[in-house]
């Protein structure tokens, strides 16, 4: 006797498709928003990651190579918020997988601490020590006080980017609401080219 059943990809790619064309039907701005709004995440990255390397720039002396430091710190975080965000709350949404408000606020708010606030700011670190120890800039500790010398200087860049980091969370837990909200609202659509009676 033979199973009649249809596959589990076969479904998932049938609501894939359903929510695709849902999405499609939704404002210009609204879709807008549900497809790009990782890109929105990891440019808020960015702007976090220059921050962090201007401060810690400022704090070691380093006034050589700014576009050779600026621009990785503002690429990298970019790329990787951008990335994180699309796989742990767009692609997620966007398939079905995710279909909890609490979930997707949550997921959004810890992609933006992590990937879009803390990780800029971590990154921060070797590339402007590097550039210390190559141009001189500052004294760098001996090989035993390295650790309480980078915390002692990580410190104050800290306390001038908790704003810029708390901001970061709350915009991506935001986008992360405002998502969810719109994928409701494009799937409670009528399918297109039905009539309702």
């Amino acid at each position: 006797m033979e199973n009649h059943e249809p596959d589990g990809t076969i479904i998932k790619e049938n609501l894939i498709d359903i929510i695709a064309r849902k999405i499609n039907q939704l404002p210009e701005a609204e879709r807008n928003l549900l497809e790009n709004g990782s890109t929105y995440v990891g440019l808020n990255a960015a702007l976090c990651g220059l921050i962090a390397n201007s401060l810690f720039r400022r704090i070691l002396h380093v006034t050589q190579a700014r576009i050779a430091a600026g621009l990785p710190m503002a690429v990298i975080p970019f790329l990787t918020a951008n990335v994180s965000y699309k796989g742990f709350v767009s692609l997620p949404l966007n398939t079905g997988d995710l279909h909890c408000e609490t979930c997707t606020i949550t997921r959004g708010g810890l992609v933006g601490l992590v990937f879009g606030g803390l990780y800029p700011v971590f990154l921060a670190i070797p590339v402007n020590g590097g550039l210390a120890a190559r141009y001189n800039s500052a004294l760098l500790p001996e090989k035993g006080n390295i650790l309480n010398y980078w915390i002692r200087i990580s410190k104050p860049v800290f306390r001038k980017m908790l704003f810029p980091i708390l901001l970061q969370t709350g915009f991506a837990a935001y986008l992360g609401s405002r998502q969810y909200k719109l994928l409701i609202k494009a799937l409670q659509l009528p399918e297109p080219g039905l009539e309702i009676e």
